[in-house]
């Protein structure tokens, strides 16, 4: 009752790998800006966190901050003294200076928020300084600690609000649904069985207390009974033993009657015996038919079930029979398969070469009757050169005659 079922209940690989900030990674210029931003952000408050302690031993670390770093500590611890001593004055003052002091308050804030900001830019702009004051050994205030871990939680919740897509923040939204509705059916639940856990308790408490009620007063009971039985022994010893003359009188005359009544019994006894015995054997007879009754069912039974066996057998034997066939058939098929795939390939390949013998075969063609015609043109070309060679020279030779 009030369970999910397993489909509801399952939790998917995806939305696991969705919930782990450890497998996002930055997917754009803006997402890695804005992480950037928040580490630094980050840096800084722990080196403001740290400014207090380093102000507290500034002699110990004068030679490694430097004169410039050591200056502008010195100068913030007054600004925050002054700051102090100005906050416990307005708090002790009267009401008419209150504008007053509070415009002072305002510069003042303003002078050390500009202290804070050139404290952190020098240290800054030595990296190795924030290094060995970020190593040292220092626990951090209290709130500075609670703010610092706050920020780097809203840092990782703005990382995978960047990375997550709105298909991504959906799945996400109904997979928290559904873990949110499963906890509630656990919770009805378990809410449930412990109402009915409780409820058996409590019955079985007032049970116990009513048994042991019962046998509390069963004590009482037996502790009075016992108490009744001892006093009523001894006057029942005292009257026994004044009525026991009487009685042994009044015996023997009892015992003549009785004897009398026996007899009697005797004679009703006889009839009832007799009566019973016809009784007894006609319930005889009826078990023993009955029992042949059972006996022929289940005869019966058995012959029934050889015969459903001897056919399930048969049935059997024929299914396996075709399962062996169908095995056969199915390896007949495979094996026909695979040799009428190999003679497809015979005949790609056949056909293929006949395609590339018989374009091979248009090529020289086309090329033998190319170079037949270039022969034929250059014959009939050289025929008619050596023909005008000759007409040149016989009108040469008539000139000169």
């Amino acid at each position: 009752k009030g369970m999910a079922t397993p489909e509801k209940a399952t939790i998917t690989l995806d939305a696991m790998k969705m919930l782990d900030p450890r497998r996002l990674k930055p997917d754009s210029i803006q997402t890695e800006r804005i992480i950037t931003v928040l580490d630094e952000t980050i840096a800084k408050l722990e080196l403001s966190s740290l400014i207090p302690r380093i102000i507290n031993s500034l002699d110990r670390f004068a030679d490694v901050l430097g004169p410039e770093i050591t200056n502008s500590l010195i100068e913030h611890q007054k600004l925050s003294n002054e700051m102090e001593h100005l906050l416990a004055s307005s708090e002790e003052g009267d009401t008419m200076r209150a504008e007053e002091q509070r415009g002072c308050l305002c510069l003042l804030e303003q002078r050390l928020k500009c202290s804070v900001r050139n404290v952190l830019r020098l240290l800054l702009a030595n990296p190795s300084l924030c290094q060995a004051l970020k190593y040292e050994a220092w626990a951090r205030e209290s709130p500075a600690e609670v703010f610092i871990k706050a920020f780097g939680e809203f840092r990782n919740f703005m990382l995978e609000t960047l990375l997550t897509s709105p298909m991504e923040e959906e799945e996400k939204i109904q997979f928290m649904k559904d873990i949110s509705l499963q906890i509630k059916k656990n919770t009805e639940a378990i809410t449930a069985l412990q109402a009915e856990l409780a409820a058996a308790i409590q019955t079985q408490e007032e049970e116990i207390h009513m048994k042991d009620n019962v046998i509390k007063d069963l004590k009482n009971g037996m502790q009075d009974l016992t108490t009744d039985c001892n006093a009523g022994i001894q006057q029942i010893k005292q009257e026994g033993e004044k009525q026991q003359e009487e009685e042994l009188q009044a015996s023997q005359a009892r015992c003549a009657g009785l004897q009398q009544d026996i007899q009697q019994l005797g004679a009703q006894l006889n009839a009832l015996v007799l009566e019973h015995r016809a009784s007894e054997l006609a319930l005889r007879k009826r078990k023993c038919r009955v029992e042949m009754e059972i006996v022929n069912w289940i005869q019966k039974y058995d012959t029934d079930m050889g015969e459903k066996q001897a056919e399930y057998e048969e049935v059997d034997a024929a299914y396996t029979e075709e399962k062996a066939q169908l095995s056969l058939l199915m390896e007949k098929h495979a094996v026909l398969l695979q040799e009428y795939s190999q003679i497809e390939e015979e005949r790609r390949i056949r056909q293929k070469k006949e395609e590339q013998a018989l374009k091979e075969l248009t090529t020289k063609t086309l090329a033998a009757i190319r170079i037949q015609a270039f022969w034929r043109g250059y014959l009939v070309r050289s025929l008619f050169k050596s023909k005008r060679k000759k007409k040149k020279k016989g009108k040469g030779k008539k000139a000169k005659k």
